[in-house]
Parts: C-alpha cells; sequence; structure tokens
C-alpha cells in the first residue's frame, strides 16, 4: 500500500519554501537545525519536542500567502489551501511531512500519539495536516472526534478550506460535519465539497432542522438551502416557495440560485416570473459567495 496520495517531497518541500519566504530569520534558522538534526537520528523524543516548542521560536504572525506557491499546493493535493494559518501552525504541518512512513503500524501510533498529547493549538495544527497525512483512511475516527469536540478552533481546521473530510468522511460523517457547522454557524462558503457531497439525507435533515427553527421564531441560514439543489421535490418544494415570498431580498436571492441550478420544473417556472433575478444569476452577480458576503454584514 502506497502511504501517501499525493507527491510527498515536493508539498514538503513547497512548505518549506513558503516558510523560508516569511522573512523570519529567526525561525528559518532554527527550523533549519532541527530538521539537521531530525535526518540524523530516528524519530525520538527530540520530534516531539519541536513540534510543541515551534511558537517559541517562530512566533503566531499571520502568513503571508506567495500566490505562485499556493498554485503549486493547490495542484500537488487539490483543495488544500494555508488559509488564515500562523507560521506556527504552518511549521507544525510541514514538521509533520518528516514523519517517517514506511512502517504503517508504527506511523500511526506516532501520529497518535501527537494527538493524543496535544493542546488546542496544536489539535488544530494536526487537523490542519489531515490533507498530508499518510495512510488517509486512517484518520476517519479521528476526524469525527474533532467535529464532536466543542473546541472552535479544531472545528474550524477540519470544516473549512479542508478537502480530507470531503475526500474521505462517508456519507452520515460528513452529514455530521455540515449539520455542526450550522449548529455552531460556520461559514458554510468555505467547507468544501459542499456541494459535491450534497445528498438526499442530508436535504431532509436540513428541511426538518428549518422547520425547527422557524416554529421557535429563530432564523434559517440562506446558504444552507443550496443542499437542497438536486434534491427538490413535492415535499420540500415549498420550504423554497417560502423563500422566494420572504421579505428578506437574500432569501429570495437564495431561493432563484436553488431554482435556477435545479431540474425541478415547479422550480424553473417560479423562477421564470423573476427574470432581472435569472440575468443577474447568468452575469455572475448573484451567487452563493455574494449571499455569504451579504450575510457577513448583516
Amino acid at each position: 500500500m502506497t502511504a501517501y496520495v499525493f507527491d510527498h517531497e515536493n508539498v514538503r518541500a513547497l512548505l518549506g519554501q513558503l516558510i523560508q519566504q516569511q522573512e523570519n530569520a529567526r525561525a528559518n534558522e532554527w527550523l533549519h537545525q532541527r530538521q539537521e538534526l531530525q535526518q540524523t537520528t530516528q524519530l525520538t523524543r527530540d520530534f516531539l519536542q519541536t513540534f510543541t516548542a515551534m511558537p517559541r521560536f517562530t512566533g503566531k504572525q499571520p502568513v503571508t500567502p506567495i500566490p505562485a506557491i499556493q498554485q503549486a499546493l493547490e495542484k500537488a493535493v487539490p483543495g488544500f489551501f494555508v488559509y488564515d494559518w500562523t507560521l506556527d501552525r504552518l511549521t507544525r504541518v510541514w514538521w509533520m511531512l518528516f514523519i517517517p512512513a514506511a512502517d504503517k503500524p508504527t506511523y500511526i501510533n506516532q501520529v497518535e500519539a501527537l494527538f493524543n498529547g496535544a493542546e488546542m493549538n496544536e489539535l488544530a495544527a494536526l487537523y490542519s495536516a489531515l490533507p498530508l497525512l499518510a495512510y488517509p483512511e486512517e484518520w476517519i475516527a479521528r476526524t469525527a472526534d474533532g467535529i464532536r469536540s466543542n473546541i472552535a478552533p479544531v472545528q474550524e481546521a477540519i470544516m473549512l478550506h479542508n478537502p480530507y473530510p470531503a475526500q474521505y468522511l462517508p456519507e452520515s460523517g460528513w452529514n455530521q460535519l455540515v449539520m455542526k457547522a450550522i449548529f455552531t454557524e460556520k461559514p458554510l462558503n468555505q467547507i468544501h465539497g459542499l456541494q459535491e457531497r450534497a445528498n438526499d439525507a442530508l436535504a431532509a435533515i436540513i428541511t426538518d432542522f428549518a422547520h425547527e427553527r422557524q416554529a421557535a421564531g429563530r432564523p434559517v441560514n440562506p446558504l444552507q438551502w443550496q443542499l437542497l439543489t438536486t434534491f427538490l421535490s413535492a415535499a420540500n418544494f415549498p420550504d423554497i416557495t417560502r423563500l422566494w415570498q420572504s421579505a428578506y431580498n437574500v432569501e429570495k436571492e437564495a431561493a432563484a440560485l436553488v431554482c435556477y441550478h435545479s431540474q425541478y420544473l415547479p422550480a424553473k417556472k417560479l423562477l421564470a416570473s423573476a427574470p432581472y433575478l435569472v440575468s443577474e444569476i447568468e452575469e455572475g452577480s448573484l451567487t452563493w459567495e455574494k449571499i455569504a458576503a451579504t450575510i457577513n454584514l448583516l
């Protein structure tokens, strides 16, 4: 079995270049020393100490994106995005790529040891590294644990700008992730694969959830309705009709997007009654990203 599903050496080199480009001489010198030590010794306590000590030597300043490196990373690991990371998180993720992966049981034990001993920021780095870990199927249970946690940075590291869940979680685990994101008011537009992993069971869950919110007089996130697009039916179309008739423009816009991208005939007929919204969608001025931005401004 192949340990990695991507070019491990290339990705490690790209992350190293990104670290070098952050213009932190102290961090670069210290990391160079630790890298040389790691290459001459077996995985020992020194590796774990380096992982833990990262913030003291790198600091926690935001990572400055380098477009060429980001594009190369995206090509190597589709969907992988160093988004809003700090330098200590970046270096921890890079450091994970030095764990020898030839022996599967040893590798899994070493990564599990890091998870078991991690504090909050270390956990966030470990979950951010999910797309880059060897033997990716082995981390499904760990991912489910992180989703169930009540630690916001951990949830965000898993849910947002992370391609691992969409690629590896089973349907039930994926649906749990999406619903936890809705419960905790995470930005749904930043969940990788959100629309691609939409499914009939999830459409039913979010519809029931919306009904509960509405019955309690509480708002419903308009972004969640995009998950009904492929699954419109006589059972849930009244929800889209209610959105269409809403006094809030952003809700009608959400209904328009669902109708536009659906093949459900009643949805097409409803949308035809507002040609100006069709024009906005086709011109690209009305998108789910625009709705996400509107919500953030409210």
